[in-house]
């Protein structure tokens, strides 16, 4: 049975895009199953296929195709609902998870990726996932991820602005942008989605907020697994319990631990010049921080070091790591507690915090002075 499906997920999508007259989804997901039978022993098969690729170069593309991909726009304002992610920065790094969440991401993947078969067996298969958590945790990083995974399309919608001040006009508006995501199977990725699927019980909301929040999910129950819905927020706890329970998967990201920050500090400074106890000293260093936020300390050091044709130290890093410790999140950051405390303070706890990672070699290359005058601060003394 399992050879009887081993390409039906590509044939379904083909016939999916041929359906709608999307040429070019069909030539994409062609070309990837004669890929697929060449790596399967099937050679003549793979290279029919390829020739009806070539013979086909020539032929005009239905003009129902270009209709057919124009996207949503608000009701009033004719503004575009969605925006098309561009895919292919490959500068990116790779997503940084817990073994727990990549075990939950690669199970989404998985039926994602068989839904055809899945669906034959006469099973549910809910595709829509919610990712949960602080800002700058990585919830866009792996909503893109999934798209390259699946190699679909990624469209952006920030759900505060398909929110209208006329009556209806937002019910609409959700109405087009699911309408869309039918006729052309992509990720929807859904940003800010608190804005939108708030507490139908909040007594301080309208009557058209409530109303808005049943338009989305009955949408949702009616877009069938063509489409992804990756939705995202930074305020799980506004979220209706209706809503909750339209997400099959979900996903809570938290700030990271030492050992993603590890990851994360090695892709990010790349381009500087810190060896492996120096990362080591970051990493702990920027504990409480975000991935966004690394990857800003990253930026500031790599612009630093352009422009003033010196590499970069890590006194520098955590010059620039206590000035963005200063509001938001001080209170969760190590560097944030001990910001207005003076050298000598610092140097001592950094030595009660981790006496083998804090050396007084390393207290001194941090505050910037002799190895000697590190140890008498490291121990109390001025």
């Amino acid at each position: 049975m399992e050879d009887n499906f081993r390409f039906m997920n590509e044939l379904v999508r083909i016939i999916n895009g041929a359906l709608r007259l999307d040429v070019e989804k069909v030539r994409n997901y062609t070309s990837f199953l004669a890929e697929k039978l060449e790596n399967a022993n099937e050679p003549t098969a793979a290279k029919r296929l390829r020739k009806l690729l070539q013979e086909s170069d020539h032929q005009l593309r239905p003009v129902e195709a270009t209709i057919a991909a124009s996207l949503p726009v608000d009701s009033e304002s004719r503004f575009p609902l969605v925006e098309k992610v561009d895919l292919q920065d490959r500068n990116e790094p790779d997503v940084v998870l817990s073994e727990e969440q990549w075990d939950t991401t690669k199970e989404f993947l998985s039926i994602a990726k068989s839904y055809a078969q899945i669906e034959a067996e006469g099973l549910s298969t809910n595709l829509s996932f919610l990712l949960c958590g602080p800002p700058g945790t990585g919830k866009s990083r792996l909503a893109r991820h999934i798209a390259r995974e699946l190699g679909y399309d990624l469209y952006l919608t920030r759900l505060d602005g398909l929110i209208s001040s006329y009556v209806g006009s937002t019910s609409k508006n959700i109405r087009a942008l699911f309408e869309f995501a039918a006729r052309h199977p992509c990720v929807l990725f859904l940003d800010e989605f608190d804005a939108i699927a708030k507490l139908r019980g909040d007594g301080q909301e309208m009557g058209e907020l409530k109303r808005v929040v049943n338009s989305f999910i009955q949408n949702l129950d009616t877009l069938g697994s063509q489409s992804i819905i990756v939705a995202a927020t930074n305020h799980q706890e506004l979220l209706d319990a209706a809503v909750w329970r339209r997400f099959g998967y979900r996903l809570e990201l938290d700030y990271p631990t030492s050992e993603m920050r590890s990851q994360l500090w090695r892709h990010f400074a790349k381009k500087l010049s810190f060896g492996d106890r120096e990362l080591e000293l970051l990493v702990d260093l920027s504990d409480g921080f975000s991935g966004s936020d690394i990857n800003e300390v990253a930026t500031r050091l790599h612009r630093r070091q352009l422009l003033g044709n010196v590499t970069a130290t890590v006194r520098e890093a955590l010059a620039v790591m206590q000035n963005l410790s200063i509001g938001e999140g001080e209170h969760r950051r190590f560097l944030g507690l001990i910001r207005n405390q003076d050298e000598h303070d610092i140097a001592h706890q950094l030595r009660e915090r981790n006496p083998k990672l804090y050396s007084h070699t390393a207290i001194a290359q941090l505050l910037g002075v002799s190895k000697a005058t590190a140890g008498r601060w490291s121990k109390g003394e001025a």
